[in-house]
């Protein structure tokens, strides 16, 4: 037996509830003889024949007390003699690039688009299948949140934390974002198997996505562009200032109204292959149903395999073992053998 190794090793904690049981055993003893004391006079429990044995009843304690604990140590899953097991994984590389503008706070989609676009992102999360996954934030520029990666709890806690103060830098550079895609987080080994879903309103400040978008093409990337927002009348962006106050956001005095781009997303997408634009605008969207549809049935790369070490669980030897003491416990008889003589119990 070698490598033992506990699954559930917080399970341990439970054994410090055995001192307690010892303690209750103790406890109901004494209760039980100063009852027995309290019903016969003192003088005349000496020579009363009790017919409960006290040594067997504390084999019974000792053997139920012994079986919790193996019940214990089968709840931490025990495992050991370890195998090598090389596993082969596919998928794509998703890199989710996240508009965290100041105008993502328009709320023509409620509770506002930023916040919607979040909840999108983790329902995608629940149906991946084996895809590293990558999350970037941009506004005035980007930054990587979260490199590719197959640890979907690390990408949802980076998803969950992103707000319009991610990003430093104000406005709006998709060119940019999408730049540093491809420089800091794809690499170039393979011209396939990239995906970018960029969710965005689509409002760029001279930083030439559309070219942006074909480079990301001759790449082998395709963009999957999620467009947010009123296309037509826009909105306006609330804020809250430090008293409380709400209030919405001005430029020279002005109030800045904000409406989806659309037209800009639809050039980017046709740059990419396979590229596709979806027009939310300000209704709804299942990113889970459009992964199964898009990247989930699409061609995935071999991934670098992995050997892992493959543990063989034992937690039905500790269980058995205690099946069989409880047994133990219940077969043995408690009672004195009698003489022929009535006994007091």
């Amino acid at each position: 037996m070698t490598g033992i190794k506990l699954q559930y090793i917080h399970m341990l904690f439970l054994l410090w509830s055995i001192p307690a049981f010892i303690a209750i055993y103790v406890y109901a003893g004494q209760k039980r003889r100063q009852a027995l004391n309290r019903f016969i006079d003192a003088g005349l429990i000496g020579r009363i024949h009790i017919s409960v044995s006290p040594a067997k009843r504390r084999w019974k304690a000792v053997l139920i007390i012994i079986a919790m604990v193996f019940i214990i140590l089968a709840a931490s899953r025990p495992a050991w003699n370890p195998k090598p097991e090389t596993v082969e994984r596919r998928g794509r590389d998703v890199v989710f690039l996240l508009d965290v503008s100041k105008s993502m706070l328009a709320d023509d989609l409620k509770p506002n688009r930023l916040e919607r676009a979040k909840l999108a992102i983790s329902d995608c999360i629940d149906v991946l299948e084996g895809d590293r996954v990558a999350l970037v934030a941009f506004a005035g520029t980007a930054a990587v949140k979260c490199p590719l990666t197959l640890d979907y709890g690390f990408f949802r806690m980076m998803t969950e934390s992103i707000s319009t103060d991610s990003i430093a830098r104000g406005g709006t550079m998709i060119g940019d974002a999408i730049r540093t895609t491809l420089n800091m987080v794809f690499d170039d080994q393979v011209k396939e198997y990239k995906d970018i879903i960029l969710i965005t309103d689509g409002e760029d400040h001279d930083s030439f996505p559309v070219e942006a978008a074909k480079k990301a093409g001759e790449k082998g990337v395709r963009i999957i562009a999620i467009g947010l927002g009123d296309e037509n009348e826009g909105r306006r962006i609330p804020i809250t200032r430090a008293g409380g106050e709400k209030t919405f956001l001005k430029y020279k005095g002005k109030e800045i109204w904000t409406r989806l781009d659309a037209d800009t997303l639809r050039k980017m997408v046709n740059m990419t292959p396979g590229g596709k634009y979806l027009n939310v605008a300000t209704g709804t969207i299942d990113l889970g149903n459009v992964y199964q549809k898009l990247i989930a049935n699409a061609s995935k790369k071999d991934l670098k395999s992995e050997t892992i070490k493959r543990y063989e669980e034992k937690f039905q030897i500790f269980l058995s073992m205690a099946l069989l003491l409880l047994f133990v416990e219940m077969a043995i008889n408690d009672r004195k053998k009698e003489n022929g003589n009535r006994a007091i119990t």
